[in-house]
């Protein structure tokens, strides 16, 4: 359950950061509306940004949302079967995407490492682009933490163990 803690926490904390992302492409957009028709001058890199921060918070906020199972879920036929069962079908569909997406973790970081020592920036604007790929994969770190710990839920509902059933709810 300790565990179940520190996962709830570190998602809740990234998840603050996402709608700061939101707020500032709003703020960015209405800034570069606003200089471009009074002052006929833009905000260079606008668009640059607003993808990024963009990017940003949506993988900040994933964290978050797979924690609250705020995703969508078809279980028609799920309910079906019976509580092991469905313990077996989501240990091996956690595990699966914890899988998947501890290696888009790695690439990600890779990849933000090799721009680093490149020194990749936007075209426009000429930003660096390695802090909003880390931040990125940040953010998918969390929801591989969520989704081991669904995992280890499902697993000790395999188990049998009744504890598991009330931290999984």
């Amino acid at each position: 359950m300790k565990f179940t803690d520190l996962v709830k926490g570190v998602s809740s904390i990234l998840d603050k950061f996402a709608p700061l992302c939101i707020f500032f492409v709003m703020l960015l957009i209405v800034a570069n509306i606003f200089l471009r028709t009074v002052l006929n001058h833009p905000i260079l890199g606008t668009y640059e940004l607003v993808g990024f921060l963009t990017a940003v918070g949506v993988a900040l906020a994933l964290a978050h949302c797979a924690f609250k199972d705020g995703q969508i879920a078809v279980s028609l036929i799920m309910e079906r079967f019976s509580n092991k069962c469905q313990a077996m079908v989501s240990f091996f569909v956690n595990l699966a995407s914890l899988g998947l997406w501890a290696a888009v973790v790695w690439s990600l970081g890779e990849l933000a490492q090799t721009m680093k020592i490149k020194g990749l920036v936007s075209p426009s604007a000429e930003i660096p682009v390695y802090p909003f790929i880390y931040l990125i994969a940040i953010g998918l770190l969390g929801l591989c933490l969520v989704l081991l710990n669904k995992s280890v839920i499902s697993f000790r509902q395999i188990l049998g163990n009744d504890s598991a059933k009330k931290v999984a709810r």
